[in-house]
């Protein structure tokens, strides 16, 4: 059997299994009896004291070679933690002291191509010896360090996981955001395979709770979430009625007016940190950083070059009888009512052994469990 063959049929079977798995769990009712306050009904949000009345985010746009250009994974650890290691001190020592270092999607890993079973290989595990390498940093310098990897977990094995680092600034791991999904129809010939909340929501929500499906880090310089999500406001309209203040973005690539969008409508503050490189037809850096009023308060200049830049967030007068937005969810409830999503949750709860190895397979599975592909039949 040729090899284009084999995989097209590898990736029917998968689309056959998993259609199975989301037939038998089509959308399940929530018994709004067993969850959690997630949402306070006056408008208010958990906090915890603020310290200081205003913080600096530093955003550090950077570049990164892939693991996959190394001889061995361990060497492009290395290269890429000196590279971050040697902005992050450029970061504390010049300019404002920062109270968050921000990086991008991948400055550790780099973005790798491939099938799962490459993909796997440039992973990380959070926590982990990077983790705790850069905890040395945000010890040193007195601040938060956020930044974002490929990353594998032994309780979810075989996935490949895309996680938002947050280390505090005594340099221990306080949170990994998961990414909640993946942006669909990206591209016309393949789907992104990597695991996120929506894709094992049933298990992810057992395993860690219903609060962390939309998790809100209070910290002593302001509520945050980080999430690497993009063109999906109902992900961020959710983060903002949690109560997020600052809701920390990153990426490799990115639109600069859905930053703006999203800031505006949750009336958050928002940085977006994007990867730097030269590669002909991706407009890549930019870095920005976004007020309430959708306002770009920094940006980088550079699309191909390291940068640094940052803002000052007063954060007390910010917060001072703040409430979360006042939406009009009862007015568009009925159509939301109505709404079929169009790729049902827990579409990658499948045994482990079975997850697709290339996009293409992923993209087979996708579009054999689209309600909308079934409602046209």
């Amino acid at each position: 059997m040729k090899l284009k063959t084999f995989t097209a049929f590898i990736g029917l079977g998968l689309a056959a299994l998993i259609s199975s798995c989301a037939e038998q769990s089509e959308v399940v009712p929530t018994n709004k009896a067993d969850l959690p306050v997630l949402v306070q009904a006056d408008g208010s949000y958990p906090v915890v004291p603020l310290e200081k009345d205003s913080v600096v985010l530093k955003v550090l746009q950077t570049t990164v070679d892939s693991l996959s250009s190394f001889e061995t994974v361990e060497a492009g650890l290395e290269h890429n933690l000196q590279h971050m290691e040697a902005m992050a001190e450029k970061a504390c020592t010049t300019g404002k002291k920062p109270d968050f270092l921000l990086y991008h999607e991948f400055p550790l890993t780099g973005y790798s191509s491939g099938s799962r079973t490459d993909k796997l290989k440039f992973t990380v595990q959070v926590p982990g010896p990077e983790t705790e390498r850069l905890g040395k940093i945000a010890k040193a310098c007195d601040t938060y360090l956020v930044f974002g990897t490929y990353a594998t977990d032994a309780d979810w094995p075989n996935h490949i996981l895309s996680i938002n680092a947050v280390i505090g600034r005594d340099g221990e791991l306080k949170k990994a955001f998961w990414k909640s999904r993946n942006i669909k129809r990206i591209y016309d010939d393949r789907e992104i395979m990597t695991t996120t909340i929506e894709a094992v929501r049933d298990k992810y929500r057992a395993k860690y709770g219903p609060e962390e499906e939309f998790p809100v880090l209070q910290t002593e310089y302001g509520n945050i979430a980080v999430s690497t999500v993009q063109m999906d406001p109902f992900i961020f309209a959710a983060f903002a009625m949690r109560g997020t203040e600052i809701m920390i973005r990153t990426a490799t690539l990115f639109a600069e007016d859905d930053v703006m969008a999203m800031a505006r409508i949750n009336k958050f503050y928002s940085p977006m940190t994007n990867i730097a490189f030269n590669v002909p037809g991706y407009n890549a850096g930019e870095s920005i950083i976004v007020g309430p009023n959708g306002e770009i308060l920094a940006k980088s200049l550079s699309k191909t070059e390291d940068d640094i830049i940052e803002a000052e967030i007063p954060i007390a007068e910010f917060r001072k009888n703040r409430k979360i937005p006042n939406f009009a969810y009862e007015m568009v409830r009925p159509v939301l009512d109505q709404y079929v999503q169009e790729f049902p949750l827990n579409h990658l709860d499948i045994p482990n052994d079975t997850l697709p190895e290339t996009g293409q397979d992923m993209k087979a599975l996708m579009e054999s469990v689209s309600r909308f592909n079934k409602a046209s039949e």
